[in-house]
C-alpha cells in the first residue's frame, strides 16, 4: 500500500476491523518511512453478472428489477416488506454464487418463481402469470393443477 504523504510502498497494519455494514474491512496504517498514519478499506471486487434478454440484449444484473416484480406479486398480501427484501437478497446471492458471468432472464423468472413458492403461492401464481405470460385461464388453470399437484 502506498503511503499517500510520501508515497513509501512501506507501511504495517496498526488495526483492523469490518465495516459497520460488513462489506468491508477498514485497515488503519502506518507509514515506516513517515511515521504517518492513513486508513485504506478492502473489500471483495465486484464482477457484474449480465443478464441475457429475451431478445438477446444483454444489460448489468439489477437486483432492484427483481425486488419490483417481488413487490407487484406480493400486492395486498400478508407477507411483510422484510421478508420481501429477505427475498430479493437470497435471490440475488443465488445469481451470483452461480459464478456465471451471464444468466437469461428465464432462469432468474425460475428462480423467483422457486422462492415465491415457498413464501406465498398467490404471490407466486401472481408472478408466474406474469411472466410465463398466461395468454387465457386455461393457462391459469394448467399452472394452479400443477401447483396442487406437488402438494
Amino acid at each position: 500500500m502506498k503511503c499517500r504523504y510520501c508515497a513509501s510502498t512501506d507501511s504495517k497494519v496498526i488495526d483492523s476491523r469490518p465495516t459497520e455494514d460488513g462489506s468491508a474491512i477498514r485497515r488503519r496504517r502506518e507509514c515506516v518511512n513517515c511515521g504517518k498514519r492513513f486508513t485504506t478499506y478492502e473489500k471483495i471486487e465486484d464482477i457484474p453478472v449480465m443478464v441475457v434478454k429475451r431478445d438477446g440484449r444483454r444489460e448489468a444484473f439489477d437486483s432492484e428489477k427483481i425486488r419490483s416484480g417481488i413487490r407487484k406479486a406480493c400486492e395486498k398480501r400478508p407477507i411483510p416488506a422484510a421478508v420481501q427484501d429477505k427475498l430479493v437478497e437470497d435471490i440475488s446471492r443465488e445469481v451470483f454464487n452461480s459464478l456465471a458471468s451471464e444468466i437469461s432472464t428465464s432462469d432468474i423468472g425460475e428462480i423467483v418463481m422457486q422462492h415465491l413458492k415457498k413464501v406465498d403461492e398467490v404471490a407466486y401464481v401472481r408472478f408466474a402469470s406474469v411472466y410465463r405470460e398466461f395468454k387465457d385461464t386455461q393457462t391459469f388453470l394448467a399452472e394452479l393443477q400443477r401447483l396442487l399437484d406437488e402438494k
